[in-house]
């Protein structure tokens, strides 16, 4: 569930062309558009090499609102996104190993979509933290229809030194063990309800890994920011205890204390995971904190998955989820939303969720290795609200994808200016995504 997004649109609503018309184009792209072979060179040995990977995606989204509001002027609403992507791969010794990621990315959202268009689904394009330079620049805007940008999204170098693994750059690092939510995942996380993000964005950090036992490894790792405010410092411990998987971490982020813990290990069939986090802020936290501490806010994740022999195989995923950054009354959360430094928060991806708490179950039915057919559901057992997600993969070759989605919400609508459930706004969107790959 997890990369971002892609004429100008028509100045009314009406911008509701049937979504088949992108994948056509992007059929047409394809066909024009050739690279080398994915392995450009490599040595008798195979211990040096140079690849080159390129993907085309073509997404579009077509949403309906059930309301006219301050968040979705229009009824309906549609964007587009395609995107470019190259990533090279360079292997100049058994030891040593490069990379570079390069896309291009064009978006076009109805005019006076606001929150619809599908931009509660497609990334917003907001500032990476964690990044010196952005290297995430606009080519060409036109107003809040359309943006094309290009962004250096990996840049890094691998090195194996003895028993020590170095790497330096713009690089993803991920941590944590939950499927749908984290709290521990505290670089670039993904949002539970985010389409089209195959990719974890880059940092700029330094991450320094190596062993103390055949079970026990220590990792740790400098992000940084444009200051040393908006930087992050973190040592990770990770091992084994029988099948029981676990890592513990410390350290600081954009000045905040950080403390987290993970754990996951199975039972008769199933596989069960929980993840706890603590976060000291400089600050009080308007949203209140948690436990009665105001400048502490504590995240939790809780869940399972189990696979049943269903034919080729159906996974469940159930998830609970606890944010201490969130609106204890889900109806204020927007008298929060002029609190700089709560948005930067939820910009960082501190909070995946507006309120305190969220659950997820996720249904995924594969045969032959693959696992086409999925469908997911988050909701908010406070109020109620909530999004179901089915989703149909078709793969037509190792080249060639096509992917689509629904997403329909229920709970309250937003009344005027003020959000009166958590996932209640949402529109009800219909996403098509097409993917070459090279």
């Amino acid at each position: 569930m997890r990369g971002t997004r892609l004429s100008r649109a028509t100045e009314s609503s009406g911008f509701r062309g049937p979504m088949v018309v992108f994948a056509a184009l992007a059929v047409l792209a394809a066909g024009a558009f050739r690279v080398p072979a994915a392995e450009l060179w490599a040595d008798d040995s195979g211990g040096r090499s140079i690849d080159l990977n390129v993907s085309l995606k073509s997404t579009s989204i077509l949403s309906h609102a059930d309301a006219d509001t301050a968040y979705y002027p229009e009824e309906w609403s549609a964007a587009s996104l395609w995107r470019l992507r190259a990533v090279a791969d360079v292997r100049p010794a058994d030891w040593l190993a490069a990379q570079i990621a390069y896309e291009h990315r064009a978006r076009t959202t109805s005019e006076g979509a606001g929150a619809g268009g599908g931009a509660s689904l497609l990334p917003a394009e907001l500032p990476m933290p964690y990044r010196v330079a952005q290297g995430d620049d606009e080519l060409v805007g036109i107003g809040s229809t359309f943006s094309y940008r290009h962004e250096l999204d990996r840049a890094l170098v691998s090195a194996s030194l003895g028993r020590v693994d170095v790497t330096a750059g713009r690089q993803a690092i991920g941590w944590g063990r939950g499927l749908v939510f984290g709290a521990v995942d505290v670089f670039a996380p993904f949002s539970a309800l985010e389409s089209d993000r195959e990719w974890r964005r880059g940092i700029d950090a330094l991450r320094v890994r190596t062993p103390i036992t055949d079970l026990v490894s220590v990792d740790a790792v400098a992000a940084l920011g444009e200051s040393a405010e908006e930087s992050a410092f973190i040592g990770r411990v990770h091992g084994y205890v029988g099948d029981v998987d676990g890592e513990l971490m410390l350290g600081s982020r954009c000045e905040d204390g950080f403390y987290g813990a993970s754990l996951s290990f199975p039972v008769l069939d199933a596989e069960l995971h929980g993840e706890g986090a603590v976060f000291v802020s400089p600050e009080p936290l308007s949203t209140g904190g948690s436990f009665g501490s105001e400048d502490v806010a504590v995240k939790a994740v809780v869940g399972g998955s189990r696979t049943v022999d269903l034919a080729g195989g159906l996974m469940v995923v159930a998830e609970y989820h606890y944010s201490g950054f969130g609106a204890t009354d889900i109806k204020e959360a927007t008298d929060h939303f002029s609190d700089d430094a709560l948005m930067e928060r939820f910009a960082r991806g501190d909070a995946q969720i507006l309120g305190r708490h969220a659950c997820a179950l996720q249904l995924s039915y594969g045969f032959a290795g693959l696992t086409p057919l999925s469908a997911t559901w988050v909701m908010s057992p406070v109020d109620g609200s909530g999004v179901v997600t089915p989703s149909f993969v078709w793969i037509f070759s190792d080249s060639v994808t096509l992917t689509a989605s629904a997403y329909f919400s229920h709970g309250e609508a937003p009344d005027g200016h003020r959000i009166m459930s958590e996932y209640g706004g949402t529109p009800t969107s219909a996403l098509i995504q097409i993917s070459f790959y090279y």
